[in-house]
């Protein structure tokens, strides 16, 4: 009986979802902002909506609780509270001011203020970078087909991406909207259901030193204070530049709504993300009671042999929107930057077949959904490819966007030689260390003697410094005094 609820609830979720966004996309109308910004007018409720679902993925539900469960409370929980700090310091800082650029992409920003050769380069850094993060999404829900559909690991990763890719392509940013407010209520709902049947069932039994208040998590580098450190400045930094959050700022009606709804949206993802990190704190002891061996993630089994098949739908479709709903921001912001970015298909450019940047977005959509499945089936991991990356972003692209922002000495140059310098940093780190984030290194490891373990998390910390650096020494020799590109940041503006 509950394989049967567990396996029509599923294919009844998806197909609703589905249903959703390809309705959504009557609200295109062929023009190209509808597809990408939805016309720039979503309201409080949608774009809170929306970004709190975009910062709920897999790895702040499944890849949160076997973290707490392994290793504490603050190696699970640093993922949903780094997100959760991202959006609380894009309401402060960023929000406002690029919402009212009139953006289209978060490249743009790069171009009018720094050039089109320093917004071709941040172009490349996020594909790689969100090709990565789709990628890792789609793991998580062909773990999930796998677990409780019965087919393949394959199968379910190509069937996750079609149905994303499906509504995604056809109804834009308004798809994604209308979608994510369903996926963020029914992930609120999982998560308060799961945790209050653990609470009334079995007790909140937390083991010493690995709950909350266990701080050594954060200052002892022997209980993993470094990679905590490391997940919680990735996520709250280096997402701040994640071109599905931006996308969703950028479409608020207003600079105030989009204020806003990133505070709502930092709060929503404390309340939808910690309690999975609560529950992981008492799952082991649960599983052991009852004689259930975890055969892979732990959510899985606690779905599986311990809640009630009910609340175990509702937790698996909670599993499930977290995955889509980060997988759609993927796939539009990805191929959008390729559209618009780097071919440089720009809004103005409407052909005798209509507005090309939509044509060829959707055609670039195909090819970011094939990327995400070859990257899926190639590392079927999650933690190694969403840390990634949020870690290049970290690494190269949020010191330009705040220095362009509010330093008036910031040059092309320096933030050129920042993005690249930084992210280049990070690669070649990533590529000597055999573990990123607690993870085994099973993507581009190069076996070496000189990096270790022990050094986990520290090039987390290293490489956006030296991005720093180079931003600030390059940027202080060219300033040359009043801006040559001002003229064209207006010109620019007026194009976008």
């Amino acid at each position: 009986m509950s394989n049967t609820i567990l396996f029509w609830g599923i294919i009844a979720f998806l197909l609703a979802t589905l249903g959703v966004g390809v309705y959504a996309s009557k609200q295109i109308k062929g023009d190209s902002v509808n597809y990408l910004v939805a016309g720039r007018g979503l309201v409080l409720p949608l774009a809170a909506a929306t970004l709190m679902a975009q910062s709920v993925d897999s790895n702040a539900t499944l890849g949160n609780t076997d973290l707490v469960a392994e290793f504490g409370f603050w190696a699970g929980a640093s993922l949903p509270l780094g997100l959760a700090l991202c959006l609380f310091l894009t309401a402060i800082f960023y929000a406002k001011p690029l919402n009212r650029m009139n953006l289209i992409t978060l490249p743009d920003f790069y171009r009018v203020k720094y050039g089109r050769m320093t917004e071709f380069v941040a172009s490349i850094i996020m594909v790689l970078s969100f090709s990565f993060l789709l990628a890792g999404n789609l793991v998580a829900g062909g773990y999930l087909f796998q677990t409780f559909l019965g087919t393949s690991y394959t199968a379910g990763v190509v069937f996750i991406a079609l149905i994303v890719f499906i509504y995604t392509a056809s109804g834009g940013l308004f798809a994604v909207a209308y979608t994510d407010a369903i996926q963020v209520a029914i992930a609120f709902l999982g998560s308060i259901l799961l945790i209050g049947f653990v609470a009334l069932a079995f007790g909140l039994n937390i083991p010493a030193d690995t709950g909350p208040l266990a701080f050594g998590q954060l200052t002892n580098p022997e209980q993993g204070a470094l990679i905590n450190w490391a997940t919680l400045l990735a996520l709250g930094l280096g997402d701040i530049v994640a071109i599905d959050f931006m996308a969703r700022v950028f479409a608020a009606e207003s600079p105030e709504t989009a204020q806003r709804a990133c505070f709502i949206g930092s709060l929503g993802t404390v309340i939808i993300g910690v309690p999975f990190s609560i529950i992981a704190l008492s799952a082991s002891q649960i599983l052991d009671q009852a004689g259930v061996v975890a055969d892979g993630p732990l959510l899985f089994a606690m779905i599986r042999d311990i809640v009630p098949p009910v609340i175990g739908l509702i937790v698996i479709a909670a599993i499930l929107s977290a995955s889509l709903s980060t997988a759609d921001g993927a796939i539009l912001g990805t191929s959008s930057v390729i559209a618009h970015n780097i071919i440089g298909i720009r809004h103005t450019d409407h052909g005798a077949g209509g507005d090309r940047l939509l044509a060829l977005t959707r055609t670039m959509a195909v090819v970011i959904t094939l990327l995400g499945i070859f990257f899926a089936l190639r590392v079927p991991q999650t933690g190694v490819l969403l840390l990634l990356a949020f870690d290049l972003g970290f690494a190269g692209l949020l010191v330009p966007l705040t220095g362009g922002l509010f330093w008036p000495k910031a040059t092309r140059e320096g933030a050129l030689a920042c993005i690249i310098v930084g992210s280049v940093t990070r690669l070649i780190l990533f590529m000597l260390m055999p573990t990123t984030f607690g993870i085994d290194n099973t993507l581009l490891y190069i076996p070496n003697t000189l990096f270790t373990p022990d050094f986990d998390g520290i090039p987390t910390l290293v490489s956006p410094l030296i991005g720093l650096a180079v931003f600030l020494i390059v940027s202080n020799k060219t300033y040359r005094g009043l801006r040559a590109e001002d003229p064209e940041t207006a010109r620019e503006l007026q194009r976008l």
